[in-house]
């Protein structure tokens, strides 16, 4: 079919269904909701089958639905309708939730049922969610609601709105924190239910927030209310049974701002806390802490969960340091765990925006990283293995790139390429590690197309190995395997032979440290160079600027 999709941004799940409805052999163009008459104009370029909604903040207009069948897919189950689906049932804590693709019609929410899709809800943030959850049953429901399309049949049943409940778009007052009575489990709920967007308003410092980033800390207690303790980015604040760990702040005074690590946002404060160093520098391994380490059958397993993928100045000192210290333990094998909603994404954009000079944080933040890559690709003691559990994007992608086998979940997407993002260069050794993986050619294709790429797309052009799942347990069966077959001494041995002897060659045809240069003299026009791009898309992207136009290469309907 010929599916026009609609959406307010090109976020996860629209870049998810694009990956697998391109694959299912539809073909796709993308709108992004900027006003009625574009997206009036799109229809009419585009001539679609059916135009799919994954992502709208606003209705679609009367002459297009009333023109081509629209299907919106709303996070709730058949029956929810309103703007806080997610949210309230994140809040109320209920057991099972759902997805269900809804015809649009004149009231919101109201149209004929299509398909649909439900889940169990885990305890986790909004975001984690959308993106596992929310994401898997709108790609069930989809493909069920295009099925019914193509094989003539009708909807499920019709309207939504006979037995449905409209809910209101959640106010900060209804999640707002009694910081005396609510317990930690609470506290949690009404966090996760703003997280990532709007955040859940609150004062620290005598100061208003929005917060982000929460989990718990039962083994800590004090007066209910108060910061008790930092680590790294993260502040503690006491509950009356126990403490949580707030890892993100938005600051909400003032004019519109965004974002960033809680430790930057509360500046002085957060020094004169407590500190509470994790693994990795020297600190014990607490239960939630963003990089943890475990042991099983010769194969050390490093897991690095931070926030939205970012990784930062810090972040990226913490994370080589912990890959030193993994490096020292009895092992064989060294997986790269990364975290469960994203592996990497690369730079830490937010951090950079909220520097004093962003074109020096930003040409420090990329040094780092690229110091990490050299660390991984320049272990000649262990193998390595990447096991992408979570989407990667730019410097991620090519992160996962340096170790030497990559792994990944059916599920995940990848971005591999920087040019999004005001046509960066990009480094982490990209000019060294793709084209030995991909071939020079399909290597330039990648990094110009500027499209998100599933597992399966992936690994037959080789930029990664083999995948496995979509869920948890399929994935996580593969890793273990193959890390512990490479970890058998035999295996171990010739393999580790194979790589000196190959890094050695490659290092004979051109010194790694000449891939780095090249590629950082062209970061530093980036970043100090006549053009601004890159800075003016950081500064939207941080700041969520609303789109002014749909790029060409998602528009292909505007590029005929």
């Amino acid at each position: 079919m010929r599916i026009l999709m609609l959406a307010h941004a090109f976020n996860s799940l629209a870049q998810r269904l694009h990956v697998e409805l391109r694959a299912d052999g539809h073909e796709l163009s993308v709108e992004f909701d900027i006003h009625d008459d574009v997206t009036c104009e799109a229809a009419q370029l585009f001539h679609p089958d059916v135009v799919l909604a994954p992502f709208l903040k606003r209705a679609i207009p009367r002459p297009v639905w009333e023109r081509h069948r629209c299907f919106i897919v709303h996070p709730g189950p058949p029956g929810d309708r309103g703007p806080s689906a997610l949210d309230w049932a994140i809040l109320r804590a209920v057991p099972v939730w759902g997805i269900t693709v809804i015809q649009a019609v004149a009231e919101l929410d109201a149209g004929p049922v299509w398909a649909s899709a439900s889940f169990e809800m885990r305890a986790a943030r909004k975001s984690s969610l959308y993106r596992h959850e929310v994401t898997e049953g709108a790609v069930t429901a989809v493909r069920a609601a295009l099925a019914r399309v193509a094989s003539g049949l009708g909807p499920l049943f019709e309207p939504a709105g006979g037995s449905a409940t409209w809910q209101p778009a959640m106010t900060q007052a209804q999640r707002a924190i009694d910081w005396r009575h609510d317990d930690m489990a609470t506290v949690l709920r009404k966090i996760r239910s703003a997280d990532g967007h709007p955040g859940l308003e609150d004062v620290l410092d005598h100061r208003r927030f929005r917060l982000f980033d929460a989990h718990a800390e039962p083994a800590r207690s004090g007066r209910p209310g108060d910061l008790i303790a930092r680590r790294h980015d993260s502040v503690c604040r006491a509950t009356p049974d126990g403490a949580v760990w707030i890892g993100q702040l938005q600051p909400a005074d003032g004019p519109p701002s965004f974002k960033r690590p809680a430790a930057l946002a509360l500046g002085a404060v957060a020094q004169t806390l407590p500190r509470d160093p994790g693994w990795g520098d020297g600190g014990r391994q607490p239960a939630g802490g963003d990089i943890r380490y475990v042991e099983r059958a010769a194969v050390g397993y490093l897991h690095f969960d931070f926030y939205n993928g970012a990784l930062g100045e810090q972040q990226c000192e913490r994370l080589r340091s912990a890959f030193v210290q993994a490096r020292r333990q009895q092992t064989r094998v060294i997986v790269l765990m990364g975290g469960t909603d994203f592996w990497c994404n690369g730079m830490h954009l937010h951090c950079i925006e909220a520097a004093d000079s962003p074109a020096d944080a930003s040409w420090a933040n990329i040094n780092q990283i690229d110091d990490l890559a050299r660390e991984i690709l320049l272990t000649d003691t262990h193998l390595t293995i990447a096991a992408l559990g979570g989407n990667a994007a730019a410097g991620g992608v090519f992160l996962a790139l340096a170790a030497d086998r990559v792994l990944a979940r059916s599920s995940v997407v990848l971005n591999p390429h920087y040019r999004n993002m005001g046509n960066l260069y990009g480094s982490e050794y990209w000019t060294y590690l793709l084209p030995r993986r991909v071939g020079a050619e399909r290597a330039r294709e990648l990094m110009e197309s500027r499209l998100p790429l599933g597992a399966e797309r992936a690994r037959s052009f080789g930029l990664i190995d083999d995948h496995a799942g979509p869920d948890d347990a399929g994935f996580l069966e593969m890793v273990r395997r193959e890390a512990e077959a490479l970890a058998v001494e035999d295996v171990f041995e010739s393999a580790l032979q194979h790589k000196r002897a190959c890094r050695a060659d490659d290092e004979r045809k051109r010194a790694l440290a000449d891939y780095r240069d090249q590629e950082l003299a062209q970061m530093h026009l980036n970043f100090y160079g006549f053009d601004p791009s890159y800075h003016i898309a950081r500064h939207r992207f941080v700041h969520r600027t609303p789109h002014a136009w749909t790029p060409l290469h998602l528009a292909r309907h505007r590029s005929a």
